[in-house]
């Protein structure tokens, strides 16, 4: 960055890109104009604006992904890609185009007022995205299963009394054996069965993949380990490692805690402090996916089934860190919910954070060692 002579801003879309730039100094950005977005154009204009190592781009984070990122930074110039709900705002300013954009993102990126995002290897990269087509499949699965029983309910068909939960063996056959007096009712029906039996199919061939791709990935040492925590299986162990791609870019328990937002919104000033409920900023997903696992701490610690597999030849000192999660965060979830008479759902929150620091412990142990 200290030979960075111009600070380039990129607003970027999907067939082009608006370019601006900021000299060193003070001067305004300038609109340099429209390019494609492809990667001859972003050559031709380094060529123009270069020396490429005296250029430094960047772009806010979105649906084009990270190929422009990857692109730039192969040509020899650098590039940053930047968090969009952290770039700051005008309250006045209520005039928006791609023009206005990348200037603005240049003359921020030039004050260091920018934000930037982690950038995933593509390994990294390519198992997210195969974590998230299984997540996809599951919320497809879940409105699959939902139209088959509002359809039941409209026309008030319920299981017989032997059946008492759904989506067993048991229902599935019933389900299977379902008639209708009209025909065009009977095929809406065998569709809507279909359609979520597809779905389930693909579940199961995502997951499939998810189990041959993790053991030959170069984060199966970390998958293994994380599954040494309780409610923390394979599938849960994989979004792990996939989402965050290294947890040697948090230096501390609380950072990642604040990444996920699992932290408390505070509104503070002079002798008046002022917390509320969660920031719920960063990857949702994972947020999601740490409250459930934290529910399986309202039971009583214990090494047993599939937990006691997954600790089998594991170094001591994690199989330590697993205990001491266990202890501790049961004891918290009982002293709020028992004790300070919360609610279940803001108790399995709070140990929801601190399984976090455990997690970041766990991870510690494999890769910031050999991050120094």
């Amino acid at each position: 960055m200290k030979s960075t002579t111009k600070f380039i801003g990129l607003d970027v879309s999907k067939e082009k890109i608006s370019v601006a730039i900021a000299d060193e100094g003070q001067d305004k950005p300038r609109y340099y104009g429209t390019i494609a977005h492809t990667p001859a154009a972003l050559r031709k204009l380094i060529k123009e604006l270069g020396p490429a190592s005296s250029l430094s781009f960047c772009y806010e984070a979105g649906p084009t992904g990270y190929e422009t990122y990857r692109w730039i930074e192969s040509m020899g110039a650098t590039c940053v890609v930047i968090a969009p709900s952290l770039i700051p705002k005008r309250s006045g300013d209520h005039v928006k185009t791609d023009r206005r954009d990348a200037e603005q993102l240049a003359r921020l990126f030039r004050a260091g007022e920018l934000t930037p995002i982690y950038v995933p290897a593509r390994e990294d990269e390519a198992l997210r995205e195969l974590v998230r087509a299984r997540e996809s499949a599951k919320e497809d699965a879940h409105r699959a299963r939902q139209r088959v029983l509002k359809f039941l309910l409209r026309h008030q068909i319920h299981p017989p009394e032997n059946i008492k939960r759904r989506w067993t063996k048991k229902y599935r056959v019933w389900l299977g054996q379902l008639t209708f007096p009209h025909a065009p009712m009977q095929i809406a029906f065998t569709e809507y069965l279909h359609a979520m039996e597809e779905i389930e199919q693909r579940i199961g061939r995502l997951e499939k993949a998810l189990i041959e791709e993790a053991a030959t990935s170069s984060k199966a040492d970390l998958i293994q380990i994380l599954q040494s925590l309780r409610g923390i299986g394979f599938l849960t162990a994989v979004t792990l490692a996939a989402e965050i791609g290294s947890f040697a870019r948090f230096r501390s328990p609380a950072q990642l805690m604040a990444y996920l937002g699992l932290v408390p919104r505070e509104h503070s000033s002079g002798a008046r402090t002022q917390r509320g409920s969660l920031t719920k900023a960063g990857n949702g997903r994972l947020r999601r996916t740490l409250i459930e696992s934290a529910w399986s701490y309202r039971h009583r610690p214990a090494i047993k089934g599939d937990l006691a597999r997954r600790l089998e030849g594991l170094p001591a000192d994690i199989q330590l860190i697993s205990w001491k999660a266990q202890e501790r965060l049961h004891r918290k979830f009982r002293r709020l919910v028992y004790g300070l008479n919360k609610h279940k759902n803001v108790a399995v929150t709070a140990v929801a954070r601190e399984l976090t620091g455990f997690i970041w412990a766990v991870a510690r142990t494999l890769e910031l060692p050999n991050a120094q």
